[in-house]
This record gives C-alpha cells, structure tokens and sequence, in this order.
C-alpha cells in the first residue's frame, strides 16, 4: 500500500500520466543518462536502474543506445543494440527497470556527424558531409547519406525497435537532441545541406523524422510507446532555434506519444550551478504544450518537489524529468510519497557523474556514494548492512570523508563519536561553499549534518582538536582519521616536480583566501596548476574584490580538466568577460619583488610579468600530522585496545569531493568485514571468449 504521509501539495506527481499504449505510475520520469558502464558493466548498469524502480520513478531510461555498427561514439562507452547478441544484457536491464511498477525506457541514437567509428572502423554516414563533430577534433571525416542509405538506416531503426521489444522494454525515446542525434541534424540547417526532399525548407528537414516514427510504429505494430528528444534551441545562427522547433512540434503535434525537450547542447542541458540555476530551461519549455495533446517532459535539474509542482499546475510539463538528481538520490519520488523532503539528497550540480562518461571509467556522484557501486561492491543508497562485532567508532575530522564515515556507521548501528577541531561542520564543504557559485556545494555538508542529528548512536563533538595522546587515552577499537588537507604554497604540482624561487613577494593559498585573507585590490597573478574548478573561481573572487588579476597556467586553455564536467568553455568565456588577463602555456621560473618571471611551456622562451601578490593553485597536502603520529606509536595501540586507526579521504590523498565521500563510504562499508587479502574489493564481468 502507498505511504499516506506525503504532502496533499505533492499529490498532483503521482497521478498516472498516459503515454501512447503504456501508462506511467506517476509523473517522475528519469531521463536517459550516461553513466560510464553501457556495454562493458550490463549487470552494474542494471542494478543502478534497479535501485531506482525502488525508489519509486515512473519511467526509467537507458543511456544512449547505439543501433547499428557504422555509428559508435568510441572512446564513450555506451548502450549497444547492434544484433541479436545484446538483446540479453538489455533484457536484464528492462526487466530491473520494471522490477517496482515503472515503465521500462530505452534511447536509440545514431549519431551520424557525431560519430567517429574508432572501433567498428566504417566510414561514417552522415546527412551531409564534413568532418566529425564530437568533444575532440577527431582526423575523420562523414560521407552524406545517399536515399539508398536514408532507406537502410530507417530499415536498422525497425530492427531495433522489434528488439527493443523481445528485451521487454516499454517505450523507445528517438535521439536528436544536444547535437548529437541524426534525427537533429536532419532538422537543423547547421548540419544538414542537402538539396533533395530531405533538405531546404523545414518540412522537408523534418521527412525523415517522420517516415522514421512511421517505420517504427509499424515493426512492433504500435506495441511500444514512441518519445522524440529534441533539443529546444541550438546553437548558432544556422542551428535549430526554438522559434523553429515549436513550428515543426505544431506541424507534426500527434507524430510521437511524448515530446521530450532538453536545452540546447550537452553543456547546456546539463549545466553545472555554478552556471545554472534549477529549472534552467523553463523559458524555452514554456508553451509547448499548446502546441500539442501529447505529453511533454522535461528536465531542469529538479530537486524541490514545490518546483516540480509549479512546472505540472502552470502546464510547462505533463512529466518531470530528471537525470543528475535520479542520481544524487534514486529515492527521491519515495521520499516525496512518505513525506520525507528532508532526506532527500539534493544534487548539488557539480557534473562529477558527467566526468566518468568523459573518461571512459564508471560514474560516480558526489552526494551518492553508492552510485554504480549497487552491483559492484553491493552498497545500497538507503539500506544498511548490519553492524559487526566493533563496538564503538572514532571519526576525527567532519569534513566529506568524516560526515559520510559517521552518517554510514551509524546507519550500520555502529557507536559513533565524531571530533570536529572546529566549529562548523564541513570542512572543505563549508570554506568552499562560500566561493562564487559553489553555494550549492554545501548541501554535501547539509544533507549529512541533517541525517545525524537525530542518531541516538551518533555523538558530535565541535571545537574538539585531538592529539595522538587523546586518542590513545580515549581507547577506542576503530579509529578514522580524516582531517583533510592544504593547500601548498609553493608550485609544486604538475609542471613542477620541486619549488621554483619565490622571495620577496606575498604569496598566498586557496586556504588563505577562503578563511577572508589576501589581497584586497591590486595586481596578483594566480598560478594554476590544478586545472579543475579553483584556480578560476579564486579568480572570480580576486576580481570581486577589487584586484586586476593576471591567470597563468602550463595548459592551453583555463581548467583543463573542467572539460570533463562540461565546464571549461563557460569558465573560460567568464574569465575573459571579467577582465582576467591570461597566460596560457606558461609557468613561472622564479617569483621575486614586483612579479614573476615567465617561460613558454613549449619553447622556453622567458619573459617579465608584473604583479603585487601571488595566489598559487597547485596541489594539496594531506593535513596529516595527527596520522602520522598515531602511526609512529603503532606499537601502543593493543595496549590501549585500539584494534586499527586508516586515514581517509584527504588525510589520505587530497582528491575533489566525490573521492572523499566514497573514502568515507567505503571505510564504514568494510567496517568488520576482515581482510580481504589479495582479492578484487569489487565485481568486474568478464568477457565470454569465442
């Protein structure tokens, strides 16, 4: 029976929303999104979908699904429907998918222009030609389509569709959204340039879409429900504009069984909060629904069930859509039906989940920790293992890796006693949350402190600084040290191995301008040899306190690695916009009175630059003396029944913040568990050999 606790408010998401043949539980509806594994993890891919049928959503997507060999997005690793030979690990995933009542939902793409084929080999096939389009500019190049190759194409579309119903699912979503689909660059002009009936005017551009929907409705004989994702603006003068997107909806209105809209590109989708707000795309959303009687969802990286809410009774959306917060919590639907908003876990807008799809390694999520890791090491977002033996824990640091310790031991019902040195709880969570646009950050620290407030087993002790001697004296079994870490002041990080001089010019930390110290006006260079989100962002603060702030880093672009969390183009554009002088491909050879000295990271070549103060981003140090001490007095612990004391987290090896609250997951998890030896601290699937 349905928990009668939630809100009347809420009432209006769980009522059941048609879609063509299939109905819809409710209106929670779970976009298709990567998530690192696709072909390679079936059963891992499978048990995260799982846990979300569990946690209440409606419709459960897959990620993007390739259907045909002469198109494959390699080094991604994605879903694969090519033969008959993937129908069974796709079966398994629907079936997971319909385990607790939702409708099962797979997203079929070809990428075309989008699609190098570096494992398959072909040639690419695309609707007009020209190199391909993808995140790196790959040496390849896609022929056009001929009609001969437009007929094979809808005839590989049929076929996947007859096998997207033998594996069971429920409704097939048609791929053309943030560029990458075929069916959007048959629509739009920027990439299709062809002359015949399948070109120039917007009916003609829109032909395929149709005879495809037709073709496909027909080989499972209107069994399967059918969703078109589009993108609602594109881009470019030459891109599909909203403006045009609403006159083919209106044109084609009862042609899918839902519209399903994301905005713009990838990175505009999926926009992080530093430079998206909830519910981004509403403006470009709204109306659509007029246009036509079929369902509409989409997405804004929805967390507040009250904006949900909003977007349902105002007619924006009929579903909502979500993708990053199904991550950061599989339970939120549930949590809404049982009256429990306070423990939803928020997502908090930081891509890390995009990065495992951009470097080829499984997804993992800041706020979830056991994302991906349902299969493969058995954690459960929600559900705790019992305890074992140990009695009584000690967690000294509440930073990430201390907050998720504790919150995970005490759900295990373990005895927890956390000491924080401080007085807030966070650590790196509560300095950085105060940084431009990282506020959203500190619900990492917010939803933990929440959880463990009323943990009768859970003791927290602020403005606690312990020695080696206190935690000897205090005897406790199992002690975590997770203390975090600083940041260096010197360069050593990446480019450089050791220090370079650095005398006669005030240098400051991350650390410094956080706790409100540095410069204050001024010129100040800014060394960043990180290359994830800091450096800019201190940047941004140096600037908003009045300095002119000149940004040098080793690498050709600002934030390298912010790439990875679709990221580094905005970054690097507010910089620019913000006046921020940059000195790409260099590092400094010295520092002295009155600037830096300055060499080419190619060509060696030095020169001169001025500056009052300098910040350096470089790398960080576990903030570690309390471990090293117990370590040194190892040959104590029986004596004071002390049985294992493990950094973690940052105390361990400084990372971002997704490492450090897994560190602390995973330290809570193996609690008890024994030694695990030479064994592998995970499930992997093996290939079958031939």
């Amino acid at each position: 029976m349905p928990d009668t606790r939630r809100d009347p408010r809420y009432d209006i998401l769980f009522e059941p929303v048609r879609i063509g043949p299939k109905v819809a539980k409710n209106r929670f509806f779970q976009v298709p999104h990567c998530n690192g594994g696709g072909y390679r993890d079936p059963s891992a891919v499978a048990e995260m979908r799982r846990t979300k049928a569990e946690g209440g959503w409606g419709v459960i997507f897959t990620e993007q699904t390739e259907i045909h060999h002469s198109s494959e997005i390699t080094p991604f690793i994605e879903q694969r429907l090519w033969d008959d030979r993937d129908i069974p690990a796709l079966a398994r995933m629907a079936d997971a998918m319909k385990s607790h009542g939702a409708l099962a939902g797979i997203q079929m793409a070809y990428s075309g222009i989008n699609g190098p084929n570096f494992y398959t080999r072909e040639v690419p096939l695309a609707v007009s030609p020209g190199p391909i389009l993808t995140f790196t500019p790959d040496p390849v190049q896609a022929r056009a389509m001929d009609r001969e190759d437009i007929r094979d194409l809808r005839r590989w579309f049929a076929n996947a569709f007859r096998r997207a119903r033998a594996a069971g699912f429920d409704i097939v979503c048609l791929y053309g959204a943030h560029g990458f689909g075929i069916l959007q660059h048959f629509l739009s002009r920027a990439t299709n340039r062809r002359t015949d009936e399948y070109g120039g005017s917007l009916a003609n551009r829109g032909r395929f879409i149709r005879e495809l929907v037709e073709d496909c409705r027909e080989a499972v004989k209107g069994e399967l429900a059918i969703s078109l994702r589009l993108s609602l603006h594109e881009p470019g003068p030459e891109g599909l504009s909203n403006a045009e997107l609403r006159d083919f909806v209106a044109m084609h209105a009862d042609l899918p069984d839902l519209w399903d809209f994301a905005q713009g590109s990838w990175h505009a989708c999926s926009g992080t909060s530093r430079f998206s707000d909830e519910g981004a795309q509403e403006d470009l959303v709204r109306g659509m629904k007029a246009l036509t009687p079929r369902p509409v969802v989409g997405v804004g990286r929805f967390t507040s069930p009250d904006a949900m809410v909003r977007q349902i009774r105002e007619g924006i959306l009929d579903l909502v859509g979500a993708a990053r917060p199904s991550i950061a919590d599989p339970f939120l639907p549930r949590k809404i039906e049982e009256g429990r908003i306070e423990d939803i876990r928020e997502c908090i807008g930081c891509n890390i989940c995009v990065s495992g799809d951009k470097t080829g390694a499984l997804s993992r999520c800041t706020q979830n920790t056991a994302f991906m890791e349902e299969w493969r090491k058995g954690w459960h977002p929600e559900r705790a293992r019992p305890k074992g033996p140990t009695g009584r824990v000690l967690v000294v640091g509440a930073g990430p890796a201390g907050l998720e310790a504790a919150l995970q031991l005490g759900r295990r019902g373990y005895q927890v006693t956390l000491a924080e040195a401080g007085r807030v709880l966070g650590g790196r969570v509560a300095a950085e949350r105060t940084l431009p646009g990282l506020a959203a950050w500190g619900r990492v620290a917010d939803y933990r402190t929440g959880q463990i407030a009323p943990m009768p087993n859970v003791e927290v002790y602020r403005e606690s600084r312990l020695s080696a001697e206190d935690v000897l004296a205090m005897g406790f079994p199992q002690v975590a040290v997770a203390t975090g870490a600083r940041w260096r002041a010197d360069t050593v990080a990446r480019f450089h191995l050791s220090p370079v001089p650095q005398e006669g010019i005030p240098v400051f930390t991350p650390d410094d301008l956080m706790a409100g110290q540095g410069p204050e006006g001024g010129s100040v260079i800014l060394y960043d040899d990180d290359h994830f989100y800091m450096g800019s962002v201190l940047a941004e603060l140096l600037v908003a306190r009045g300095c002119r702030v000149d940004f040098v880093t080793p690498s050709a672009m600002v934030a390298e690695w912010s790439d990875n969390t679709l990221e580094q183009g905005l970054i690097q554009a507010r910089l620019l916009e913000r006046g921020v002088t940059l000195h790409l491909s260099h590092a400094p050879v010295a520092f002295g009175p009155g600037g830096a000295r300055l060499a080419c990271t190619y060509t060696g070549r030095e020169r001169d630059l001025s500056g009052e103060a300098v910040v350096m981003v470089t790398s960080r140090l576990p903030a570690s003396p309390l471990w090293d001490e117990l370590r040194a007095r190892r040959a104590e612990w029986a004596a004071v029944g002390i049985a294992a004391v493990r950094a973690i987290g940052d105390a361990e090896a400084p990372g971002p913040i997704a490492w450090a609250t897994y560190a602390g997951r995973r330290y809570a998890e193996e609690m008890d568990a024994g030694p695990a030896g030479d064994a592998l601290p995970f499930r992997r699937e093996i290939a079958e050999l031939l």
